[in-house]
């Protein structure tokens, strides 16, 4: 897979990541290989990994503080966990150009959008974002230029957002690959919380589950793990302190789509209790079908182990 040929002008004369992880280096990447900005800039509050995205010449500039890396910014993107957004919009506000657009890449928005909109000055355009895209690794060595190529980004601007802004914004996503929706904040984050954070809330507890199983030891859940368990622990290994963020700053869809999960996890409890063959089957039939609807809709692959190498 590969990126459109380089843009015969930027899309954004200076362009900020605050977070240079698995998405912030690859919007660096994604940005540098289609030359969409004239100037790259880059900050991370861990100096080690600001040295390393300086080796790695992730940025033109790899900036020492907040202040420098969104002075004269016209749009900037936090790529730091959710339950960190408000302590950052507050170091930047000071330094935010009027009219620059900041935005963000968390799977939680209305939380974002208000910690953001509490901090940051009026003239400056707030539009959380959401690249639904990702893999369990993180770091600045993670990223990769293609990693947003024909995935989703959602946009959810507030309540009379500027157009322009959101146009540009779209834009941007639309040029590193990325398939662009605007919803509001509540949609996506109940949307999010059925397609996403449940299933990585049932993933760790699945596997917390197994490792404490008193008659089953953990050597033996790993030497012996089937596909299902091995799927449950690449979800199970993603980031703990962005994971952390997302259930605490979505608790509300969350919780209203573990009840719904919880009654009808107990309705296939009795299904299997009481040996209802046909009840099994039709759930087994209906969930299929969604995972042929995905592959059809090029959000995953049909080949065998899910694409996976052997070896």
């Amino acid at each position: 897979m590969v990126l459109d040929p380089p843009l015969a002008q930027p899309l954004v004369g200076r362009l900020a990541v605050i977070g240079i992880g698995l998405i912030g280096s690859s919007i660096l990447r994604a940005a540098a290989a289609r030359k969409l900005a004239g100037t790259l800039i880059a900050y991370d509050g861990d100096a080690a990994v600001r040295a390393r995205a300086a080796t790695l010449g992730l940025a033109d500039l790899i900036a020492a503080t907040p202040a420098e890396a969104v002075a004269g910014a016209d749009i900037v993107i936090l790529c730091v966990p959710v339950g960190a957004m408000g302590a950052v919009a507050q170091a930047i506000a000071p330094h935010v150009a009027p009219g620059a657009i900041v935005s963000d890449v968390g799977s939680v928005k209305g939380a974002v959008l208000n910690a953001l909109r509490a901090h940051l000055p009026e003239g400056v355009h707030v539009i959380p974002g959401h690249p639904v895209a990702g893999t369990e690794y993180s770091g600045p060595d993670a990223g990769f230029a293609t990693l947003f190529q024909n995935r989703w980004s959602i946009l959810t601007p507030p309540e009379g957002a500027d157009a322009d802004a959101v146009a540009r914004l779209s834009g941007l996503w639309s040029a590193m690959g990325a398939n662009v929706e605007i919803m509001t904040p509540e949609h996506h984050d109940l949307v999010l919380a059925i397609t996403s954070h449940v299933p990585h809330l049932i993933a760790y507890n699945i596997v917390g589950t197994a490792a404490d199983l008193e008659n089953v030891t953990q050597s033996e859940v790993i030497k012996y793990s089937a596909g299902g368990f091995r799927d449950f622990t690449r979800i199970a290994a993603s980031d703990p302190t962005m994971w952390r963020d997302v259930f605490l700053n979505n608790r509300a869809a969350v919780i209203e789509v573990l009840g719904r999960f919880t009654e009808d996890l107990i309705a296939l409890q009795r299904a299997i209790r009481w040996a209802e063959g046909d009840k099994l089957f039709d759930l087994f039939t209906r969930t299929r079908a969604i995972r042929r609807s995905i592959i059809e809709i090029g959000q995953e692959t049909a080949e065998p182990d899910f694409g996976r190498e052997r070896g």
